[in-house]
């Protein structure tokens, strides 16, 4: 989704695993952080810069899934697919149709040349610079207020875990021995795959089934509920359709039961409204979620309660061990690199300055990178329905906006969910660059403005940013209506 923070940082077993080599150093220090991912980083670089003493653990790849696995490679293969697809469909403007020649060594090439290109940010070396102990090993709790990483104990005063999450890989009989990728593996891909099946509708399966598709390949999605099920029915309506007009199968209410792999064939049996059926394609991609990275940590060493989903915290992101933080995909919840960076300041507050804060997820934004994109802030309609009962809705959509035309960009629209009192209490939208565009929404949500405040600002013509204030103005057009405010206008215009 899009996005979660690092790999596992943690190791097998505690200190007296026999199997371990001896401590040949011991480490006190006022923090420390075990995963190097988005979270970690955030947190190690803050709390060092204010004076700590930092201790940053970290297994595998600086910079956890989002820079090596996720979001930037991601976003990289979106980009090189999103040129192709402009080369196919630019007769509108005048420029003739072509069907590019896809280099698929060469995107591979991209993909990781972008992310060498960000990876100095987070390396061992920036953050040696900046005072912090690296140290690239496994790390388990070998008790309350111990931790081993390597040869190195480490004792601390205070703890954040920040492992991430991984790709969840569902029990599926047989495709355990067919191979298949994931987001850990699709992006090592050299070759151009033919019949891509993928497993899993949600924001990861649909971003990376679009970009194969442009990029030449033929894509069947199987998704067993609702693909985007978890966005606003009326927005990934318009996403689901372009996406069927480009000519991605999306086969929803599609449960996958066994696969078969014969000969460099992939037979996906599965079950669906119309009974059994088999697909055939060339490679699987398991997009079916993620699954927080809590094995090997030794938790119950340290007192540290969790399940399933991930480690238990609270609002403070205090595990049940008062030394202990836990934030990010480890943590449960929205898993995002932004709600990481978010969780990270939440805990900087809390042991440098000793701020009372809590996290809270109504004002965490979240966008899914298809295109067109489809961004949320807030609630969605349903809960703002739940929470506040009666809600009004204001709408605006792309095609009356000139840059929108300009650009033959005029899919989608703005909607935006206040409650009785005109609060704004979230916003979505689709269409070209929603994620540029959810911002300003953003900020309206965290700071508890009212729609007639969004229409104060001066947008510059001609941009897509004025969809937002249109949107905003309706609330005025809504009031015109509304006898009360005729009759003022009317005795006003009648004093000159």
């Amino acid at each position: 989704m899009q996005r979660s923070s690092s790999n596992i940082g943690g190791a097998s077993g505690s200190g007296s695993n026999p199997g371990q080599h001896p401590v040949r150093e011991e480490i006190t220090a006022d923090l420390c952080i075990i995963g190097a991912g988005s979270g970690g980083l955030s947190l190690a670089a803050a709390t060092s810069q204010l004076g700590l003493k930092v201790v940053l653990i970290e297994r595998h790849k600086m910079g956890g899934d989002c820079l090596n696995y996720g979001c930037v490679p991601s976003k990289a293969m979106i980009a090189a697919g999103k040129r192709a697809h402009l080369m196919r469909s630019s007769g509108a403007f005048g420029v003739q149709p072509v069907e590019p020649h896809i280099d698929y060594g060469r995107v591979h090439d991209h993909v990781h040349e972008v992310i060498a290109a960000i990876a100095p940010n987070d390396s061992v070396e920036r953050f040696t610079g900046l005072g912090v102990k690296v140290i690239q090993a496994q790390g388990a709790f070998v008790d309350k207020s111990t931790v081993r990483a390597g040869d190195t104990l480490v004792r601390s005063r205070r703890y954040c875990i920040a492992t991430g999450s991984s790709p969840f890989v569902p029990p599926i009989p047989g495709l355990d021995s067919a191979p298949h990728f994931t987001n850990e593996t699709i992006f090592e891909n050299t070759q151009k795959l033919g019949h891509l099946i993928v497993i899993g509708g949600g924001p990861i399966g649909i971003e990376l089934a679009q970009a194969h598709l442009r990029l030449g390949n033929q894509v069947t999605v199987l998704e067993g509920l609702k693909a985007l099920g978890k966005d606003d029915p009326e927005l990934a309506e318009v996403v689901l359709k372009k996406l069927a007009e480009e000519g991605l199968s999306i086969r929803e209410g599609t449960k996958v039961e066994r696969v078969e792999h014969r000969m460099g064939v992939v037979r996906v049996h599965v079950a669906g409204s119309e009974g059994p059926e088999v697909i055939e394609g060339n490679h699987i991609l398991v997009a079916t979620g993620r699954k927080p990275n809590i094995d090997g940590l030794n938790l119950e060493a340290a007192g540290i309660a969790y399940d399933r989903r991930g480690i238990k915290v609270g609002a403070n992101l205090l595990t049940t061990n008062s030394k202990v933080y836990a934030i990010g995909d480890v943590a449960g919840g929205l898993q995002f690199t932004h709600v990481a960076n978010y969780h990270a300041g939440v805990v900087l507050k809390r042991i440098c300055f000793r701020l009372p804060v809590k996290a809270s997820t109504d004002h965490i934004p979240w966008v899914t990178f298809t295109d067109p994109e489809l961004a949320n802030v807030g609630l969605n309609e349903d809960e703002a329905r739940k929470r506040h009962g009666t809600v009004n809705i204001y709408r605006w959509p792309y095609h009356e906006n000139d840059r929108a035309q300009a650009e033959r960009a005029t899919e989608g629209f703005v909607k935006v969910i206040t409650d009785k009192r005109d609060r704004i209490v979230g916003a979505a939208i689709v269409g070209e660059h929603a994620g540029e565009l959810i911002q300003i929404w953003s900020l309206a949500v965290t700071k508890r403005m009212k729609i007639a405040d969004m229409t104060q600002w001066v947008s510059p013509y001609p941009t897509l940013g004025e969809i937002n204030k249109r949107a905003a103005l309706r609330y005025y057009a809504s009031k015109a209506g509304s006898p009360m405010v005729r009759s003022l206008i009317s005795f006003l215009a009648r004093l000159g």
